[in-house]
């Protein structure tokens, strides 16, 4: 059938993923870094992933294009759900959730220690309730930014639970869940960390859109480092 659906212009693409996170059915991929429509019945036309897009690769084009198709999009929204349920603690020891208890440095030693509180910490394994968000200062950080400062540990992590994730490489979007998890939980306080690059736009409009879905009102700051570990703001 002759229709509206987006066109992405491959060599305005910079891989930065921000357009699939922010299709909600699933219909953008990314493809050897590139973002990809890959099935033209997931897209519904109406460009939630436009404005997400930082370089303009996203246009509608009037084509010959197979119909949306709603009901085949809930079935995949519920098989990726389920897909998420096997990595749960009852699948998968590494995603057990449990507190952790930082170790005090010996006064004399120059050995870095550990500040984290809490397994896991990858937002897709994290549980939506759990004793340790009870009161919780809350860190979401972009995977990069542990590696690119090198206090993250006593300056980010100390203190806070915290939760990571990767909005170019993980699949889907967080938003639902940060949602769930700042609504359901007594969250005193919320720092999102990220890089500067631009796909790490996606892991601070997660938060701030979850953050705003919650109908919490609470401190939240964001905090930008660079990949020489320099923080911008």
């Amino acid at each position: 059938m002759l229709r509206k659906i987006i066109h992405i212009d491959q060599e305005k693409c910079n891989g930065c993923g921000l357009c699939a996170a922010a299709c909600h059915e699933n219909a953008i991929g990314m493809v050897d870094g590139k973002a990809t429509l890959l099935r033209e019945d997931y897209c519904d036309g109406l460009g939630d992933c436009l404005p997400a897009c930082p370089t303009g690769a996203i246009t509608f084009v009037e084509r010959e294009a197979a119909a949306y198709d709603h009901q085949a999009v809930l079935e995949n929204q519920a098989r990726l759900r389920a897909q998420a349920a096997e990595s749960t603690p009852c699948g998968c020891p590494g995603s057990q959730s449990r507190r952790l208890q930082p170790k005090a440095a010996p006064a004399a030693s120059v050995q870095s220690i550990s500040q984290l509180r809490q397994w896991p910490v990858q937002i897709k394994l994290a549980p939506v309730n759990a004793p340790y968000f009870d009161g919780a200062d809350l860190l979401i950080a972009a995977d990069c930014t542990a590696y690119a400062y090198a206090n993250f540990h006593t300056d980010f992590i100390r203190g806070r639970v915290t939760l990571i994730g990767c909005p170019k490489l993980d699949a889907g979007d967080y938003t639902e869940k940060l949602t769930q998890i700042i609504a359901g939980n007594n969250i005193r306080s919320l720092t999102v960390v990220r890089m500067e690059v631009p796909c790490c736009g996606g892991i601070q409009r997660a938060a701030e859109t979850a953050l705003k879905n919650s109908g919490r009102f609470i401190p939240w700051q964001v905090v930008t480092l660079s990949t020489t570990g320099e923080i911008l703001g």
